[in-house]
């Protein structure tokens, strides 16, 4: 019998307005954590990422999923091509369904060498791209893993990522038109700090029409503060936050003061996202800290009616 669609795919299909959150899980194996973001999320959103060893080792994105799901939230488990072979891959996409988890974001993922796990060595045995073609197509062609077929994969409601802050912006666009393409259905952008170069990306999208056949969705990510605000900008590889930015964040000279500037271009980013056409919804980071994207959620009048 088949399944039926994730409520993320119901609501994609409706091309109503889509809220979603994304946590990083625990570097450690105490479930509360999750447990504890997930009860903090309910109701609030219409699906809960989890990042998948983003920025070092953390719990498992399945386990995490799991326990996500088990709180009564849908979750979007993140698979990374940079620490698996393809292998391990299917493998993880199988027991995820098992679980009750279809909702998978493919990521290719951050080179090691930009994170604290500099030692490890990286695998990109397939890119996101691949993984995407190769989770749709499971139930019909396993040959990617020497495999004929898996015959009750799926169906999945697959995601993958986007980088309007990427240069060259054409080949951007060019990647996204391939993940399209390749089957995926939703699209989570990157943390958007700069909203000018965000439009131009957004209008390259749209002229090509690719708004129209993939429910985009833009990140949002408030800084709680100066120092949160100069790591994040050190480890990126591209100028993702205008200094412009970093200088307001540092200005106030206490922690309180920074976290609400913060907080204000947080709220400023989705106010003028808003107004973009075509543009099915945000997905907000927390980032180990729910207290402030739940903030951001409330304030900035967010729904997800």
């Amino acid at each position: 019998m088949a399944l039926e669609k994730t409520d993320l795919q119901k609501r994609i299909e409706s091309g109503k307005q889509i809220l979603i959150a994304e946590l990083s899980p625990p570097k450690g194996a105490d479930p509360a954590p999750v447990r504890t973001a997930a009860k903090s999320f309910a109701g609030k959103v219409h699906a809960l990422g989890v990042s998948d060893n983003r920025d070092g080792v953390h719990m498992s994105a399945l386990a995490a999923a799991s326990l996500i799901l088990s709180e009564g939230v849908e979750p979007i488990m993140h698979v990374t091509t940079r620490d698996r072979n393809r292998i391990a891959l299917v493998s993880d996409c199988l027991g995820a369904q098992a679980m009750g988890i279809r909702n998978l974001l493919c990521t290719t993922g951050t080179h090691q060498t930009l994170g604290p796990c500099r030692k490890a060595r990286n695998v990109f045995d397939i890119d996101s791209i691949q993984l995407l073609g190769m989770y749709g197509g499971l139930a019909d062609d396993g040959s990617l893993v020497g495999e004929d077929r898996f015959a009750d994969a799926g169906p999945f409601c697959l995601g993958s990522t986007a980088s309007p802050n990427a240069d060259p912006l054409e080949m951007q666009v060019i990647r996204l038109a391939k993940a399209v393409a390749a089957g995926s259905k939703f699209i989570i952008t990157q943390p958007v700090f700069d909203v000018d170069r965000f439009e131009a990306w957004w209008g390259e999208v749209t002229k090509r029409g690719l708004h129209e056949k993939v429910a985009i969705l833009a990140g949002v990510r408030p800084l709680a503060d100066a120092d949160h605000a100069k790591a994040y900008a050190a480890r990126c590889p591209s100028p993702m936050l205008p200094e412009a930015a970093l200088e307001r964040i540092s200005a106030p000279s206490d922690t309180k003061g920074q976290r609400a500037a913060g907080i204000e271009i947080a709220l400023e980013t989705v106010q003028r996202l808003s107004g973009l056409k075509g543009l099915r919804g945000f997905e907000v980071r927390a980032d180990g800290d729910t207290d402030i994207a739940i903030e951001l959620l409330e304030r900035s009048g967010l729904g997800i009616n």
